[in-house]
């Protein structure tokens, strides 16, 4: 019978944050792949954990996935985990997980500590719909795109960013979304866990005189309702009524639903666009 893939969720800072059953499960395996073995040695080291391990990362995810499928499907039980965090999410385990589903290899997910759910429920931004987009891409023209598609977002945006980028990530945010309400998050988990409740521009101007220091969380309101709304408003605003109109009647609305739609699009009354029409009509 084929071994089984156990995802298996680490502490992303505090220790204490992992479970009974990944401790036992790191202990039983035959096998620990891990992201960075130098890394992972300290927290297995902590715990007495003696199983052996090897490494699997961005570089070498496809090839040594393969291996690993190989182990599996000859009984070996491995044990997958990341730096810090839920593996398989912004990491090479991806490939691993759709490698063993491709050969029949049973896998399964141990929760844990994640990096973007602490955030969001710590950030004090709306947490019933969210985007989690992990760090912008590097490549010009793609990071672009994103951020353009981002604009339009109506879902709290989550964001990861390293220290040293976090200025230039902030001012593209500004730039294409414009002053949105955003918290950083940092050193989650840890002792100096800091959660900056603020604006995109404020926290800009904070960040140009205190140094950013760990690796970041950035949660993002997305576009509110109130936005878009206004946004439509001043759109047709710039119409002409009859204008207006015409384009829900070339659509094939009678008049009086064309009035209804071109009523709500210009936030007033169905009398008013009637009373405009009649004007018109006078004219």
């Amino acid at each position: 019978m084929a071994g089984t893939l156990y995802l298996c969720a680490t502490p992303i800072g505090n220790l204490e944050d992992i479970t009974f059953r990944v401790l036992e499960t790191l202990k039983n395996a035959d096998l620990i792949a891990a992201e960075d073995t130098r890394h992972s040695i300290k927290l297995l080291n902590h715990f007495e954990i003696k199983t052996k391990m090897t490494s699997y990362h961005e570089y070498n995810r496809v090839e040594k996935a393969r291996y690993l499928v190989k182990l599996l499907s000859e009984g070996k039980d491995i044990a997958l985990i990341t730096d810090a965090g839920t593996p398989g999410i912004s990491d090479p385990g991806e490939e691993l997980v759709k490698q063993c589903h491709e050969n029949g290899i049973p896998v399964t997910a141990l929760p844990g500590a994640c990096a973007l759910i602490n955030a969001l429920i710590i950030s004090g931004q709306p947490t019933r719909r969210f985007c989690f987009e992990a760090f912008l891409p590097a490549d010009k023209k793609e990071r672009a795109m994103v951020l353009s598609q981002l604009k339009d977002e109506t879902r709290t945006i989550i964001l990861y960013e390293a220290p040293h980028r976090m200025m230039k990530t902030l001012e593209e945010l500004y730039d294409a979304l414009g002053n949105r309400k955003m918290t950083v998050c940092r050193e989650l988990t840890k002792k100096h866990e800091t959660a900056f409740v603020s604006n995109i521009e404020e926290v800009i101007a904070y960040y140009s005189e205190h140094p950013v220091k760990g690796e970041c969380v950035l949660v993002i309101q997305g576009r509110t309702f109130q936005e878009i709304v206004k946004e439509s408003q001043e759109q047709y605003q710039e119409l002409d009524l009859m204008e207006h109109m015409e384009t829900y009647m070339k659509r094939g609305y009678t008049q009086k639903e064309a009035m209804k739609l071109v009523a709500k699009d210009r936030g007033v009354g169905k009398r008013d666009v009637y009373q405009e029409l009649l004007k018109y009509k006078e004219q």
